[in-house]
């Protein structure tokens, strides 16, 4: 069995098949109530003071949310899963890290148009999801408040994966563009093959924030490092540019111990990405770049990329390795969510105390801006971070500490920097001693 303890909410199906109860068999396509138009709200009022400030401490308006909790974000990581299993199906290392690198990539691809802020979590907020379907169940919790750190940790149900991490959104207003730099460190271990591999996200930038239609980059370098092999993929999220071609693009090689290139990787992080023998990836730049160089007359707004940067142009001989699953029709209605995101804040009638009280379902204000009601939401919202404000200065005054509860500081065991790492014990479902938060 993959649970830590006997579960009374288990359902025995069928002798190979496990499934919690509060699986449903088919998840919603669809929120409550569609999002609202941001269109009345001055965004400047509020961020005219801020310009070179980290924004994490401010108090944004409920309008700029989206109906989900940074922790419930976190774990749309986990939407294309199936690159891991596929890792895990083959014997040849470079084979594993080319869905290794597909999977960092893919992790990032549920920002594309994401433009809604999530509320930020409450300290010992904590959210969990099994999906049997993708194989795997998830925890999260929020574990520090000033920093603001959000630890992770997924596991296999076949536990054939870990995959866990931290991660510190730094959050700046420049002026036109809010960047959010999330610092933190992302493992992914392999026991099959006694692998570790980690690596850190890019940098996200949302633009024309004040006037002009929102659009959204992502850009900085990611290298996934294979601690057993000392093979690693070195990729580049490239920024925009000037003429908007390098919109998404996403390139880089597979490199062994020595640093030889064992093949080239590219690609849109909002698309796809193929892999290609270095020596015809790099015979492809030359010539692009010579088309380029010829068009350059033809000066493209930095404004707002040009709509037909699109597409990834696929190079002759390569291999496709990882295709993003297209957004549901009425996702432009629903913040832009994807299929996967629909569901993440959903509650079933069978989570009633099987659930911790800490979990992100419950929290009132996200519950209310799902189900449209704006005002209540704000007002939730307020009382929740008057809430929080109040019983930290109330420890501030007694000798009590804060202890986070299903995760501990400690050193990476892959490359010993700053982590949170699991505690066990989340999965037993005892959860008479969490505080009341909500």
């Amino acid at each position: 069995s993959f649970f830590e303890s006997p579960m009374k909410e288990v359902l025995y199906v069928k002798r190979w098949l496990l499934l919690p109860l509060f699986i449903p068999l088919s998840y919603r396509t669809s929120l409550p109530a569609p999002m609202f138009s941001r269109n009345d709200v001055s965004i400047w009022s509020i961020l005219k003071k801020c310009i070179g400030m980290e924004l994490s401490k401010i108090a944004m308006p409920v309008i700029f949310n989206e109906p989900l909790s940074f922790l419930q974000r976190l774990t749309e990581y986990m939407e294309h899963t199936y690159l891991i299993h596929q890792a895990n199906a083959t014997t040849d290392s470079v084979e594993r890290m080319k869905c290794v690198a597909a999977f960092a990539v893919s992790a990032v691809a549920s920002q594309w148009e994401r433009t809604g802020k999530p509320f930020n979590p409450l300290l010992g907020e904590t959210y969990e999801l099994i999906r049997d379907d993708l194989g795997f169940r998830w925890v999260s919790e929020q574990v520090s408040h000033h920093p603001p750190v959000s630890a992770f940790h997924a596991e296999g149900l076949n536990e054939d994966f870990v995959f866990h991490g931290s991660i510190y959104p730094k959050l700046k207003f420049w002026g036109k563009s809010i960047e959010a730099e999330p610092k933190g460190l992302i493992t992914l271990e392999l026991p099959k093959y006694n692998e570790a591999y980690t690596w850190t996200n890019p940098t996200c930038c949302v633009h024309n924030i004040i006037v002009g239609q929102l659009w959204i980059e992502q850009y900085g370098s990611v290298e996934v490092i294979n601690h057993k092999t000392g093979e690693r993929c070195s990729m580049m999220f490239k920024p925009c540019g000037l003429f908007g071609k390098e919109l998404h693009i996403v390139e880089g090689y597979i490199l062994d111990k020595s640093k030889k290139k064992l093949c080239a990787i590219y690609g849109k992080w909002t698309e796809c990405l193929y892999t290609v023998d270095p020596a015809t990836f790099e015979a492809h730049k030359k010539t692009d770049k010579k088309n380029l160089d010829e068009k350059k007359g033809n000066k493209q707004p930095e404004e707002m990329p040009p709509p037909d940067a699109e597409t990834a142009q696929v190079i002759p001989g390569s291999e496709l390795i990882w295709k993003i699953t297209p957004r549901p029709d009425n996702s432009a209605k629903f913040y832009a969510f994807s299929t996967f995101a629909m569901h993440l804040n959903e509650q079933e009638k069978s989570m009633e105390g099987v659930i911790p009280p800490t979990d992100s379902r419950l929290r009132p204000d996200i519950r209310a801006m799902e189900n449209g009601d704006i005002d209540l939401a704000s007002a939730e919202k307020k009382r929740l971070e008057e809430k929080q404000r109040m019983a930290r200065k109330n420890r501030t005054k007694s000798t009590d500490e804060w202890k986070t509860r299903w995760f501990q500081q400690g050193p990476n065991p892959h490359n010993k920097a700053q982590d949170w790492l699991y505690s066990k014990g989340y999965w037993d479902r005892n959860y008479t001693h969490l505080p009341e938060i909500y």
